[in-house]
């Protein structure tokens, strides 16, 4: 029963977090969170499948040895319980310091984890740096705490066990003072005190074992505390998506009326302000400016990653909180320039576009993001495994690879964040090829610093500290007398 119930547990936590919304990842460490499912649930299952048991025998065994003490003499029963009062509220304050210690503990077990997946994901950058040693340090450190906490904390359970069973010795001879002077007074027969000793030992040493037990079970759910604060962040509503619905198909027009964000950790600083435009279905956009502009921000918005602070997003005319947010999301794709690869082969990285995709599909979208050129010349081809992070492609190739993940998708409109900025000439020729064919008969906003390629823009975007200075085609921005655009333009054509 535990172990499905710690399956279940499992499965819970991770289907919550991969509901959550994006902007807690921002503020939490993959590590951390990591260790809230395995650090915290095996802790949790040493709880269950030893210690609850444990828990459950030993309080039979004092119940039915209190029982017994009392039908051998109810006065001597009542005047031993006495001293129970006294001891439990010493075993609470006990267990909430040991509570406390073991949660301090889990957090630093979480830390500890952080450093290492972060450390060998970047594993790269650390070597190139030479920060072995420092990483080595950074780890030494976290786990030289957890364990002075952990010998803090098992001094305080050892002092808590070594309270209650001196407690029991001493309750016990006072049992013998007081069931001595009832035999003297005729209250009770040698026979008996002798039953009701050895029945008070029993029941004192069970009790005496519980102290570790409680001391266990305060270790747990200090522990997991943490774990349980997770299950109160709001999830996003999503929806598992079967087949289209034609209620919510989307035709490519988007309107940004008076939009405002800050994102949460920064209330107080506006990113974008009243951002206003219109975007008919199938036009080709670009958004240029400086880092900081609010290019990034925009595409995370239309993808319901964040949401408005202030104003709206229309889509087809209707508000995009009107729209399932998986629905939304379905019908747009999004080509970053800093592309994340699963670590499996070629075919899962292109099918996670489409993941019932057909072997024909995979291969035609390969084909129309020109990633076919390097796909055929691996000896395992769709099998080669890309390695952590894609590691094992160049940066045209994942790029290449991350458009037909988008062909695959078809979405109805096409966000392109940088998607060329960093590869070299024959890179960019062949993936800007890849990205034109993709574009064709879609709504595309492309966000670049490469001016060069957004030139047959329907509409180019000027974006200033989040707001919107200049808007028009090539021509007519450079037309501009001492515009934005037309500086860049003329900057990286002199460069």
């Amino acid at each position: 029963m535990t172990e499905k119930a710690l399956a279940y547990l499992r499965q819970d936590t991770y289907n919550h977090l991969i509901r959550l919304p994006l902007r807690f990842f921002e503020q939490r460490r993959v590590g951390e969170l990591n260790s809230r499912i395995s650090a915290d649930i095996t802790l949790l299952q040493e709880t269950m499948t030893s210690t609850l048991a444990e828990l459950v025998r030993q309080i039979i065994i004092i119940v039915g040895g209190i029982t017994f003490l009392a039908f051998t003499s109810i006065k001597l029963t009542l005047f031993m319980l006495v001293i129970l009062p006294p001891t439990m509220i010493f075993a609470r304050m006990f267990g909430r310091y040991i509570r406390k210690i073991s949660k301090e503990i889990q957090n630093e077990v979480a830390k500890s984890n952080t450093v290492v997946e972060e450390t060998l994901q970047g594993i790269q950058s650390v070597k190139v740096f030479t920060n072995e040693f420092f990483e080595i340090s950074r780890y030494r450190k976290t786990t030289e705490s957890i364990a002075e906490m952990g010998i803090r904390s098992g001094k305080y359970r050892g002092a808590f066990a070594s309270f209650i069973i001196f407690g029991l010795f001493g309750a016990l001879a006072l049992v013998i003072w007081k069931g001595s002077s009832m035999m003297a007074n005729g209250e009770l027969v040698a026979g008996d005190l002798f039953s009701f000793v050895i029945y008070s030992a029993f029941v004192g040493g069970t009790i005496g074992g519980l102290a570790s037990v409680f001391a266990s079970i305060q270790k747990f759910i200090g522990a997991t505390e943490d774990l349980f604060e997770l299950r109160k962040v709001e999830e996003e509503v999503l929806t598992e998506i079967k087949q289209n619905d034609p209620d919510y198909e989307l035709q490519g027009q988007i309107s940004f009326n008076n939009l405002s964000f800050a994102y949460p950790t920064r209330t107080n600083e506006l990113v974008l302000r009243n951002f206003n435009i219109d975007i008919t279905s199938n036009q080709l956009i670009a958004l240029v400016g400086a880092s900081g502009a609010g290019k990034s921000t925009i595409a995370s918005l239309l993808l319901g990653l964040h949401l408005p602070t202030e104003g709206q997003i229309l889509f087809d005319g209707r508000d995009s909180l009107k729209f399932p947010l998986s629905v939304l999301r379905s019908q747009i794709a999004l080509v970053p320039q800093d592309i994340f690869l699963f670590g499996g082969s070629i075919r899962e990285n292109i099918a996670y576009g489409k993941t019932n995709a057909t072997e024909s599909q995979i291969y035609d979208a390969a084909l129309k993001a020109n990633a076919m050129e390097f796909i055929d010349r691996f000896p395992g081809r769709f099998d080669t495994i890309v390695g952590e992070r894609g590691t094992q492609l160049s940066g045209g190739q994942r790029q290449r690879i991350a458009i037909a993940r988008a062909v695959l998708k078809n979405p109805k409109i096409l966000i392109l964040d940088e998607a060329t900025s960093s590869l070299d000439s024959e890179s960019e020729r062949l993936v800007q090829d890849a990205l034109e064919k993709l574009m064709s008969g879609r709504t595309s906003i492309v966000i670049a610093h490469r001016l060069s390629t957004i030139r047959n823009a329907d509409q180019i975007l000027v974006m200033d500290k989040g707001q919107l200075v200049e808007k028009g085609t090539h021509e007519q921005l450079m037309q501009l007398t001492d515009g934005i655009y037309k500086n860049l333009s003329e900057l990286q054509y002199a460069g």
